[in-house]
């Protein structure tokens, strides 16, 4: 068939979507935009999930699906269940993959995978590496991450339409794992707790990302939230850089 040419019902490949998140409400449009599929539902909480018997779609596609799709659910699809994650896996497979990627040193990227009935562990089809810095925030590289997503996803589609992709097993022993409640203990700062200069650092900007809220110290019977701005020094106003003189 042409590009050009109008696609048929045979072309014509049926998906429910799951999500939505920023990266995920612009897939979720791609998909729309394109002749050659048929997007018939987009379902946002776990209680509409049994609509996806009622559509019996060829595919369903999951992007910042924040709940876990039951196995009864996963098997409907004839040509199974994808989800497009924010994480280079198998590490940083759950939640916040772009704090843990900056706090514990795991490599950043975007995964598409097949889902199944663990969390992220599901084979992969495609990766994309996502470059770090050390003045990155935590919402710094959660953005660079949503667009390697998009990119990931877009670059990868026609073969998941063709039936050409060959997925692989994770590694299981590379793994590392987050839920929301790792994310939320990370938030409460102890002042009694030693860290060096770095290890700080890496909690402070990995928690940076305005305008929420997120590392917090109680001192003094107060609590007070902590935010870091981090630059580099080709970066940095010269002048401004160590101070002069008229500064003080």
């Amino acid at each position: 068939m042409s590009e050009d040419a109008p696609a048929t019902d045979s072309d014509v490949t049926e998906v429910v979507f799951l999500g939505t998140n920023n990266v995920g409400r612009r897939v979720y449009d791609w998909l729309c935009d394109r002749d050659s599929v048929a997007v018939r539902a987009m379902l946002t909480e776990a209680d509409q999930l049994s609509l996806v018997a009622d559509l019996d779609p060829e595919l369903v596609v999951a992007v910042g699906f924040r709940h876990i799709v039951p196995p009864e659910i996963l098997a409907v699809p004839d040509r199974g269940c994808l989800n497009l994650h924010p994480g280079l896996l198998p590490q940083t497979r759950g939640f916040n993959p772009n704090v843990w990627s900056i706090v514990e040193g795991h490599p950043a990227g975007a995964t598409l995978h097949y889902m199944d009935d663990g969390v992220d562990t599901g084979d992969v089809i495609a990766r994309k590496r996502v470059e770090k810095r050390f003045d990155d925030t935590g919402r710094d590289l959660y953005e660079r991450l949503e667009r390697a997503c998009f990119e990931l996803f877009t670059e990868t589609w026609p073969d998941v339409e063709a039936g050409t992709v060959e997925a692989e097993p994770q590694d299981d022993t590379e793994a590392t794992t987050h839920r929301k409640s790792d994310f939320a203990d990370l938030c409460e700062l102890d002042p009694d707790d030693e860290y060096t200069v770095k290890e700080l650092l890496d909690v402070l900007r990995a928690l940076t990302f305005p305008p929420f809220d997120n590392a917090r110290v109680e001192v003094d019977g107060e609590t007070y939230f902590v935010d870091v701005d981090v630059r580099h020094e080709d970066d940095a106003d010269e002048d401004a850089e160590f101070g002069t003189l008229s500064s003080y």
